[in-house]
């Protein structure tokens, strides 16, 4: 059975979706039923979708029906998560019912201090793995708030809004979102009453330490900010929010209960202080049971077990720091290494994104000769405000701002200014994809990109050579 809504809104716009609903169903014979929810009240002619019923009529037809419940094992499977696709084609992890609910129960109670009386938010869309996690909270008996479409539309607070108007007392959102809500000067501290709100958390990316002051100084100063990090791969997290410890700027609070999460070199050492590989040395509840249409297991085990035997990499340059917290860097795949030395990229995202001019940025490795064979030099992609133009000051500036808070390795050998940077369906920049596009090869993720036609951006730059 296949449920979806005839059309949706986003930015402002109406976008119809039955030309896509015939298509999938006209690929997947195997889909008897379609249910489609006429989400903005039109009356949508779905007789050329096969097994098309609108939801009034089916609900009506089922109103006198008996609701029965299956009783199934434990490790039951309940979804099929395909990852974002940052890092190559997406991974379609098969996720088990009890694993997966027990980790959320784990990380609601006992990570978010949820009980029946919240109000959770998370800003996501149904691809997105928060969106399972988020669902799970109505297993603590709270109150799940939704919201549908942009967040941001002409500097308006619209998820602001909605937290004081519902009362929301966990508020979730990306990275990214705060750091475009600062640049777009939000202050809801001054503009609206959060008193209900006692946390926030975010995802997505690495939040900057920036974003903590942002979030304490702009919008509520006696709120717990809990940076939280996992993945798709485990549809939960390896690092995330503790109700009774401190919030340290830059640092995510703790590891998950129950989670062996460590930090190993490249010869699988355990290490702290020191930036290195986010493994997980022990089974968890939420480990994937299987993947789709891999019946002997060897992509699932290539995935993970590979770099260190029966450990789970997975695949984060990380650190554990001296309050037993946690700051991610980036993809580790994703690092770059000028001259040896190697870098997270989102230490170089925490220095460019402060300056107001840059709205986002992505920052990769190119591979050029040098005198002792091939070096990885950086290279810097910005897009700009709308109106502005990259000028040798504004290269110097960005230089400078990143020299003096870093180091000068991380100081890039290119600046260029792009109209668009390409991110998956889930909102996450891809940075493989660009790198395999300036170094002439073809991307190997497009087709989980939201916006592919922005990776020609990135071929034949003069900048480059």
């Amino acid at each position: 059975m296949l449920f979806c809504a005839a059309s949706y809104r986003y930015g402002g716009k109406q976008i119809g979706c039955l030309e896509r609903i015939e298509e999938v169903v006209r690929k997947i014979p195997q889909i008897t039923r379609v249910v489609i929810v006429p989400y903005l009240g039109g009356d949508d002619d779905v007789s050329s979708i096969r097994g098309a019923v609108r939801w009034d009529d089916f609900a009506a037809a089922a109103r006198n029906a008996t609701l029965e419940f299956e009783r199934l094992p434990f490790d039951h499977p309940i979804y099929i998560m395909y990852s974002s696709g940052t890092t190559g084609l997406p991974k379609c992890m098969v996720h088990s019912a009890g694993g997966t609910l027990i980790q959320h129960l784990k990380e609601h109670v006992l990570h978010g201090d949820l009980t029946r009386d919240d109000r959770l938010f998370y800003f996501t869309t149904c691809g997105w793995m928060m969106w399972n996690w988020l669902m799970s909270g109505l297993a603590v008996g709270c109150t799940v708030v939704l919201y549908d479409g942009a967040p941001l539309l002409r500097r308006r607070p619209i998820l602001w809004d909605m937290a004081q108007d519902e009362r929301v007392t966990t508020f979730g959102t990306s990275a990214k979102y705060l750091a475009l809500a600062e640049k777009e000067g939000l202050r809801p501290t001054e503009t609206h009453d959060l008193s209900a709100l006692r946390v926030i958390l975010s995802t997505g990316s690495p939040l900057a330490p920036q974003s903590f002051d942002y979030v304490y100084s702009a919008i509520k100063k006696d709120v717990r900010l809990s940076s939280i990090s996992g993945g798709t791969d485990l549809i939960s997290c390896f690092a995330l929010g503790n109700p009774i410890g401190s919030v340290w700027r830059g640092e995510l609070q703790t590891r998950g209960l129950g989670m062996k999460v460590e930090i190993f070199d490249e010869a699988g050492r355990s290490m702290r202080e020191h930036a290195g590989e986010l493994v997980c040395t022990g089974p968890f509840p939420s480990m994937p049971i299987s993947f789709w249409n891999d019946a002997g297991g060897a992509k699932y085990r290539a995935a993970y077990f590979e770099t260190f035997p029966n450990v789970w990499r997975h695949g984060d340059w990380a650190e554990i720091t001296a309050h037993d917290g946690m700051i991610i860097y980036g993809r580790s795949d994703a690092t770059l290494n000028p001259g040896g030395v190697r870098i997270g990229t989102a230490e170089i995202y925490r220095q460019v994104e402060q300056l107001p001019e840059i709205v986002e940025s992505i920052v990769v490795g190119q591979d050029v000769e040098a005198e002792v064979g091939v070096d990885t030099r950086i290279v810097l992609f910005v897009r700009l405000r709308d109106g502005l133009r990259l000028d040798e000051p504004m290269r110097e500036r960005i230089r400078h701002q990143i020299r003096e808070h870093t180091s000068p390795h991380h100081v890039p050998k290119r600046i260029v200014q792009v109209a668009d940077i390409p991110r998956t369906i889930s909102g996450k920049i891809t940075e493989l994809a660009v790198r395999d596009v300036i170094h002439g090869r073809p991307a190997k993720n497009v087709d989980a990109l939201a916006n592919p036609e922005s990776l020609e951006l990135f071929l034949n730059l003069p900048e480059l050579l």
